[in-house]
Parts: structure tokens; sequence; C-alpha cells
């Protein structure tokens, strides 16, 4: 019942492929505020500065930028990877939009050629390094073209006028814009970046553990048919005590062997678990039953194989439903129950519920409840408050077969003391069609 490597493989790629289509949206957002910005430049530079301008021609460049954005939307709800190439094509596009604005409207001498770092920036976060490089490259031979080709504004050589300068002023504006969509734009796309690196991290942290498990499933089903002959052997020799005389005449000891047989098929049943566990695909252990039926079931042959001060059951599902429960699902519970009956053996409590379609399980007990540092790594291997070698595997395996179901666990201590422990499962994962 492990996630398989296919499985983490699929969803390194839908971190990809949402970490892709986030990008491309901040570039449509930012190109959408380069139409707004430019309509308004330019209505300004000609209504209010007087500067004359070749209005059709910007405008058929704008048109070109809208259809394009309007394009990138529409690629956008494609539910397909953006790519490298891609949003490379989208910068470039962005660099040729405002290489042929700046052309028409005085070339190096307009003081937003600046906003060629803007782009440049852009494509050093979001692109791979030889596309970054391709834009410095493309956005310089575009700025020394603009020197040779484009004609100048006829705006006045008037530097000395300080601010009162409009290249000074303009240049300004450029700054401004730069600086103000950089830190938006470039903010959104490293929180991206760093959710993207987070969701990897714990992928990868989701392999190893994977890894660890099919080790620790190999061990275990290597011990558990190592334990099978022995096993027999010891069941055969009990069962001939049982029958011979000396032990027959002895109550006492007839007690002792029945208590040694029935502690014999509970270590049986674990070991033929486990190499269900091992050996089969969920569904080929698993067994046709209905929620309430399954957990009185385990209760019941969980309570009379444990020595238990007090043992409270509250089974709270009021619609009953067919359900396929395999062997691993039925240790999970054991398990959960075993670490509250170690922690608490005066007092375990278990309750069981549905709510919005998932099966909600909670184990309680009144011990001593987790420590800060077990909370914080609860569901880690080896993370236990038992303080022997080894331990902590059986909550590792726990939140692992929980998880692989598309569930979760949790952890907390309870108010008036003791631990508690919930197991959430969506009904789907073993809910059964009723005939």
């Amino acid at each position: 019942m492990s996630t398989t490597t296919e499985d983490l493989k699929n969803t390194a790629a839908d971190v990809e492929y949402v970490a892709g289509h986030k990008n491309m949206l901040q570039l449509i957002e930012l190109r959408w505020i380069a139409v707004i910005g430019q309509i308004t430049t330019i209505a300004g530079a000609i209504l209010v500065f007087g500067v004359r301008l070749p209005l059709v021609q910007m405008l058929e460049v704008l048109a070109c930028l809208i259809a394009f954005n309007v394009a990138s939307h529409l690629r956008w709800h494609e539910h397909r990877p953006v790519t490298n190439n891609e949003l490379f094509l989208a910068l470039l596009v962005d660099v040729a939009s405002l290489t042929m604005q700046l052309y028409l409207s005085g070339g190096t001498t307009n003081p937003f050629a600046f906003l060629f770092l803007l782009q440049v920036i852009l494509s050093a976060v979001l692109l791979e390094a030889w596309s970054t490089w391709t834009i410095v490259g493309i956005t310089l031979a575009c700025l020394a073209g603009l020197s040779i080709f484009a004609k100048p504004l006829p705006l006045p050589f008037d530097h000395a006028r300080g601010i009162s300068s409009l290249y000074v002023q303009g240049m300004l504006i450029c700054f401004v814009l730069n600086a103000a969509l950089l830190v938006v734009f470039i903010s959104r796309i490293t929180t991206t970046l760093r959710a993207k690196a987070a969701q990897l991290a714990d992928l990868r942290q989701r392999a190893a553990e994977e890894d660890h498990i099919v080790r620790m499933g190999l061990l275990a089903s290597g011990a558990a048919h190592e334990l099978g002959t022995p096993l027999a052997t010891l069941s055969v020799i009990l069962g001939d005590w049982k029958r011979m005389r000396e032990f027959k005449e002895n109550p006492d000891l007839l007690e002792e062997i029945g208590e040694m047989q029935a502690q014999l098929k509970r270590c049986k049943s674990i070991v033929t678990g486990i190499l269900l566990s091992a050996g089969e695909a969920r569904g080929e252990s698993a067994v046709r039953t209905t929620i309430r039926g399954f957990l009185d079931d385990l209760v019941e042959e969980w309570r009379d194989s444990r020595q238990v001060g007090e043992f409270v059951y509250r089974n709270r599902i009021a619609h009953d439903l067919p359900v396929a429960f395999d062997s691993a699902l039925k240790q999970t519970i054991d398990n959960l129950l075993d670490n509250a009956l170690e922690a608490s053996p005066g007092w375990v409590g278990l309750e069981a519920g549905v709510e919005d379609g998932t099966l909600l399980i909670c184990v309680t007990d009144r011990g001593p409840g987790f420590g800060p540092g077990m909370l914080a790594q609860f569901g880690k291997p080896y993370q236990s408050s038992k303080g022997r070698p080894g331990g902590g595997l059986g909550l590792f395996l726990v939140v692992n077969v929980a998880r692989t179901l598309g569930g979760s666990v949790s952890a907390s201590n309870r108010p008036e003391g003791g631990a508690e422990v919930r197991l959430t499962l969506p009904l789907k994962a073993i809910a059964l069609e009723q005939e």
C-alpha cells in the first residue's frame, strides 16, 4: 500500500505545472499593465506635452501586443505544462514590442528605454541560463540598433534644468515604473518558486520515506517467512501437550497452554498480515464488509487479545456502508490502539464517525501525552517518546498508509491530559458501490 515511484513523478509534474502556469499568469498581468501604461504615456506625450508621435503605427504595435496577450490567456487555460521555451518566446515578444515603440518614439533618446532592464531581470528569474543570456544579447542588440536607426525625439537638450527637464522627468517616471513592477512581480514570482521548492523538497522526503518502507517491507516479509516454520512447530507441540494425560489432569497447566495457544494464534495472525501487506496489492487481500462491522470486529479482536484496564468504544456511524478493508488498514488501527495502550494501560478510548464523506477515527489515552518535539516530527521514522532504539516506526507506517489512501493522521495533547490521534480517510477510497 505504498505510494509508487510513478505517483511521486506525477506529483512532481503537477508541481511544475502549477508553478509554470503561475509564472505565465504573472507575464500576462504585466503585459496588460504595459498596454495601459503605453496608452497613458502616448496620450500624455501628445496631449499634455505636445510631442509629435506616429500615433497610427504605435497603436498598431499596441493592437498586436493585445492580440498576443489574449492568445497567451487562452493558452494559460490549457492543461499543458508551460515550458521554458514558451516563457522565452513571451519575453521575446515583449522585447520586440518595446523595441518597436521606442523606434517610433525617439529610440535611445526616449527615457523609457531603461524598461529593457525589466525584461532582462524577469528572464533571469524565470528562464534557464541560456535563455537569459540570449535575452541579454537581444536587448543589447536592440539598444544598439535603436541608437543607430531611430530618429531622436524633437525635445530640447535642457539637462541643466534638472528636475524641470522633460527628459529627466521621463527618466524618473521610468525608474519608478521599473522599481514598482519589479518589487511586485519579482516578489510574486519568488513566492511561487519558494512554494515549488518546498513542495519538491516534500516530495523528495516522501520518496525517501517510501524507499524506507520498501526496505522495511522486505525485511519484515523475510522475517515473517522465517518465523512461519517455528510458529507452526510450536502450535503442533502445544496441541500435543494439551492432549497429554499429565496436562489434561492439571487445570492450571491447561489454562496456561490455552493462553499460550491464544498468543501463538495472535503471532501467526500478525505474520500472515505482514505477508499479505508485503506480497499483495491493495484489493487482493481486501475483505468485503461494512464500516460498522469492520470496526466492531476489529475492536472485539483487539480487546480480547490485550490486557487493558478500561476500553471505551463509541461507534457514531449512523448509516452503515459496504466497504473493502485490507490487512494493512486493520494493522494501522491496531497500531494506534497499541500505542495508546502502551502509554496508558489503564484506559484507552476509540471513537468512530463519518462526516462529509470522510471516515473519522479518534484514539485517545490518559498517558503523559506527546512532547513538543514529538508533535513537530509526528510520523517521521525513529521519532518516539518511548526512548528505545528503533521506536517510532509504528506511527511512521500509520501516517504513510493513511496518506497513500488519500487520508491523513494528526496528533495532539488533550486539555484534560493524555494524547489524541485522529485518522481521517475519504470514504471513496474504501467504499463499494451498492448493488
